[in-house]
């Protein structure tokens, strides 16, 4: 299979990126305006499967352009997995203009330590982080409108 990585933001299909996130540990039952608003206000990568223009892979980049970038969302389809794909979408989002000056590169995983370290990313030390979790109710679909269980990430 052949597969086009790309910043190009004509290509965000937001109902196929949904689809794919909402079934994501971190962002289990999102809401679909949320992932709207999350891609509109982020540098996003995406692997599309050439012969069917299918995205198959995502990835977003949250910064000011200057100082700070919050990589997230970084899937890949699990039938399109182990092709290097979440490895170029990286690369891509990394190498995107406006982020030449930034002094810190930041994101969180639960299984994916050995993909970033690839990227030159270290564990932090947990007592200088703090974080702020917001109720799901924020951001997740309700319970009637989600499919499958509800899973706090």
């Amino acid at each position: 299979m052949s597969y086009l990585v790309t910043a190009d933001r004509s290509r965000l299909d937001i109902d196929r990126i949904h689809a794919m996130l909402r079934t994501a540990y971190w962002s289990k039952d999102i809401r679909r305006d949320v992932v709207e608003r999350a891609f509109a206000n982020s540098v996003a990568a995406v692997a599309v499967e050439e012969s069917t223009g299918v995205i198959v892979g995502v990835a977003r980049v949250v910064t000011d352009f200057a100082t700070f970038a919050w990589l997230c969302d970084v899937f890949v389809d699990p039938a399109h997995r182990s092709r290097g794909l979440a490895l170029r979408m990286i690369r891509l989002l990394e190498e995107q203009p406006g982020l030449e000056t930034l002094r810190r590169w930041c994101l969180a995983t639960r299984d994916a330590h050995d993909l970033y370290s690839r990227f030159g990313y270290e564990p932090v030390d947990a007592a200088r982080w703090m974080q702020k979790p917001c109720p799901p109710e924020a951001w997740r679909e309700p319970p009637s409108a989600a499919s499958g269980g509800s899973d706090s990430a």
